[in-house]
């Protein structure tokens, strides 16, 4: 199934944990929508300006999936509303990361351990918080900083 024009169902869902754990990856249909909703509001906009495939590194997230790779409870992955964007170079990640702050309305930004991959959300149910954040190690703890 297409999302949107570049992008499918089978993308975001793909997990290789999910695989080999028997978990059943497959989102609602109100997951769907949503899925749908990002792809086009966030996904789309970014393949065509870049006009180049972009990486989905995680996408959805069904919730016996989520607990199980230690992913945040209240994840807007779990209910298709997020996704991480990894181009396998910080710089790409980083041109991709500004081009979303600066150009597409989303929920929440982050820029994940200096660019090691970008996650970036849609909020379906309410308007877009734009909330931009840098994940940080502080020892074995992953802490969100105001993004400067």
């Amino acid at each position: 199934m297409k999302l949107s024009e570049h992008l499918s169902l089978i993308e975001v869902t793909r997990s290789d944990y999910a695989k080999r754990n028997g978990i059943d990856n497959m989102p609602n249909p109100e997951h769907t929508e949503n899925l749908i909703e990002l792809a086009n509001h966030i996904f789309e906009p970014i393949r065509k300006h870049f006009n180049k495939p972009i990486h989905v590194s995680s996408g959805y997230r069904c919730k016996q999936l989520n607990t199980a790779i230690g992913g945040a409870k209240n994840s807007q992955h779990t209910v298709g509303q997020a996704i991480d964007i990894d181009q396998g170079d910080r710089k790409e990640n980083m041109e991709i990361f500004d081009f979303i702050k600066n150009n597409l309305d989303y929920d929440q930004l982050i820029n994940e351990f200096a660019y090691d991959w970008i996650h970036v959300s849609y909020n379906t149910d309410c308007k877009q918080a734009k909330q931009v954040l840098d994940a940080i190690k502080e020892g074995k703890v992953t802490k969100y900083i105001t993004h400067k």
